[in-house]
């Protein structure tokens, strides 16, 4: 067997290790149970992926999205190294593949959501596996005290019950002490040992610009910064087409992205911004996770995140390659207010809660008692429409009903088509007497297809169709039409987001949230937003020092020397207004220009000290808005 650093050289050539990378390897090599905390860019999965390719057995990665697998499993493949992933979309022959291969001992790396493990057939071949290693990756996922809550993480540790003397890895890029031990207790690490090196990324340079034009200020970035990639996050995705319109207008290559997109449009869109056919792709916190792409120039935030760990998060998706990059947030006077205001809705009241559960049970048509286990496509906006509620705090009470184990949205194991047959052998029989076209096709089913007798499979009305050598079309309406008739039980596909009622409808009244716990979650939520706006606002201390404190870093962490705030320390106001008067003085410019020139130079707090010149009446506007010396 090869040893570490040969492995290395072979399969990621490289010839040395990381910070803490040979020590978390050494960790899990001894079977150790072990978290990992390292910044973005600090080389996580190669903490897994190295170990296993030492191990004799299976390493299965639970991953939260399917972009982050997919790339995972590529880079894997170009290295020769047998890797596959299971997500929604593939139809029930390419899962029954992935699944027999990972039995067989022809894979060495299994990725799958944290859905894919309630799934009753995945568990099944699961206890046949011969699993050497489990990996939760993005750990913070787990936590009810953390920014990125996901309540299917919360069944992670189940799994372990059908292999109990395999060790577990968890790995993040952002926690807090809180959301630490949440993490240990969960996933029932067992005498965890913990590796936590430095949050600092000493290549990223940190500033908050306080604008009211974030269009010209986000221009001025994007041509500071030349050559490279560019991400600029905004909060809502008809923001997300207007700014990459905008940009493409002044000359800059842009592409939106959002959630909104189909999968095929999403992958598009990444893949020419990683391949470079657009520099700057304009997108919501739906996109960013699990990106390895090295020449990111800089990352600009337009709308407030909602907590600190969110942004640290995002940003550090600039400069992994080592390099000098940027992160930049602007915001203008009415961020912070929107954010109190957002907060409201995003913890909406027991009444509202109440309000929404109603409203979903009434528009799906579920009495009391019934509707356990049923699924539907989750069309909010006729829902509240329907009954007349507010989007945003309908879809939030929403998630906190998910949160109580009453709904899950969109679990990511919707988007194929499944079927089940709940008939017994002799009605079977019988029905294919008195139905023989029909009953052809359930044949071919019941033969394509086993298990499909004791729980929803996924199937391929596609390959159904050419081995019955019919027209899809005439598949799916046979299988609607056996599904009236409660031969089977279809389930089609879906591009719609869906709606899972976990348990049978209880009186709306029996909710009550957790109680003290609901109290606490939104208290901690508060704190979050909180720190998130006095990192926004504090302008006195370094902006990489109060990152660092936020998680804990406190000693030996000196001042950047480069973010916003060291730099306005080094140029006091007057530099910076002398600098305004002079330039002004060679001839008339607009704010934008004026700014874009000084920044060149270094100076901070241009806008303010134009705002202080004009207020004192020694610079005046004119009609086209360009200054002038008074």
């Amino acid at each position: 067997m090869a040893d570490k650093l040969q492995l290395l050289k072979r399969y990621w050539h490289y010839t040395t290790f990381r910070p803490s990378q040979e020590e978390i390897i050494d960790s899990v090599l001894a079977g150790r149970d072990t978290l990992a905390l390292l910044p973005t860019g600090g080389g996580k999965s190669l903490c897994y992926q190295l170990p296993t390719m030492m191990m004799e057995g299976l390493c299965l990665v639970v991953s939260p999205l399917i972009a982050l697998m997919k790339d995972q499993v590529q880079h894997l493949n170009d290295r020769h190294i047998k890797a596959a992933c299971l997500y929604a979309g593939q139809s029930s022959n390419e899962i029954f593949t992935v699944l027999n291969n990972a039995v067989s001992g022809g894979l060495k790396f299994l990725y799958v959501s944290p859905e894919r493990l309630l799934n009753r057939m995945f568990i099944e071949h699961f206890r046949s596996m011969k699993v050497c290693l489990i990996v939760v990756d993005e750990a913070h996922c787990i936590s009810q005290w953390g920014y990125d809550f996901r309540p299917p993480y919360l069944q992670i540790a189940e799994i372990r019950q059908y292999k109990p003397f395999v060790p577990l890895i968890a790995l993040t890029a952002t926690a807090t002490a809180g959301v630490i031990e949440d993490i240990c207790q969960r996933l029932q690490l067992r005498q965890c040992q913990m590796f936590h090196t430095s949050y600092a990324r000493p290549n990223l340079i940190y500033s908050v610009d306080h604008t009211a034009d974030k269009l010209t200020a986000l221009l001025r970035v994007c041509r500071r910064c030349g050559e490279g990639s560019g991400i600029v996050y905004v909060g809502s995705r008809k923001r997300t087409e207007s700014v990459a319109t905008f940009l493409n207008a002044n000359g800059l290559a842009a592409v939106f992205y959002h959630a909104g997109l189909t999968t095929r449009e999403r992958d598009v869109r990444q893949g020419q911004w990683m391949e470079g056919k657009f520099g700057i792709i304009v997108a919501t916190n739906a996109f960013g996770m699990g990106i390895d792409k090295a020449d990111v120039r800089y990352v600009v935030h337009m709308d407030m995140p909602s907590s600190v760990e969110a942004y640290f998060q995002e940003a550090g998706r600039a400069g992994r390659d080592g390099a000098e990059a940027r992160a930049v947030l602007l915001y203008d006077d009415g961020d912070l207010n929107r954010m109190t205001q957002n907060f409201d809705t995003d913890y909406p009241p027991l009444s509202h809660v109440r309000n929404a559960y109603r409203a979903l049970c009434n528009y799906y048509r579920l009495p009391i008692g019934s509707g356990a286990d049923s699924r539907h496509e989750f069309d909010i906006k006729a829902i509240c429409d329907s009954y007349r509620l507010p989007m945003r705090e309908f879809y939030n009470s929403c998630l906190v009903l998910e949160r109580e184990g009453l709904v899950r949205l969109d679990d990511g194991e919707s988007r194929f088509s499944t079927i089940y047959i709940p008939l017994g052998r002799d009605e079977l029989y019988r029905f294919q007497l008195n139905h023989m076209l029909l009953g052809e096709l359930l044949q071919m089913l019941i033969r394509l297809y086993p298990g499909i007798s004791t729980e929803h499979i996924p199937i391929d009305e596609k390959h159904i169709a050419s081995r019955c050598m019919l027209d899809e079309k005439e598949v799916r309406q046979r299988l609607v039409k056996m599904h009236d008739m409660h031969v089977v039980e279809y389930r089609p596909a879906s591009d719609r987001p869906q709606i899972v009622f976990c348990t049978e409808r209880i009186d709306e009244n029996s909710i009550h949230l957790g109680g003290q716990n609901y109290d606490e979650l939104k208290a901690a939520a508060r704190d979050r937003l909180e720190a998130m706006k006095s990192y926004v606002t504090n302008d006195k201390v370094c902006r990489h020092r109060q990152l660092l404190a936020y998680f804990g870093e406190t000693d030996d962490v000196t001042d950047c020397g480069r973010c916003d705030v060291c730099m306005r320390q080094r140029s006091n106001d007057a530099d910076v207004e002398q600098a305004v008067l002079q330039a002004v003085a060679r001839g008339g410019m607009s704010v934008a220009g004026l700014c874009e020139e000084l920044a060149d130079q270094n100076y901070i707090g241009v806008e303010e000290a134009v705002r202080q010149l004009l207020d004192r009446g020694e610079l005046q506007l004119d009609k086209n808005l360009f200054l002038s010396l008074s």
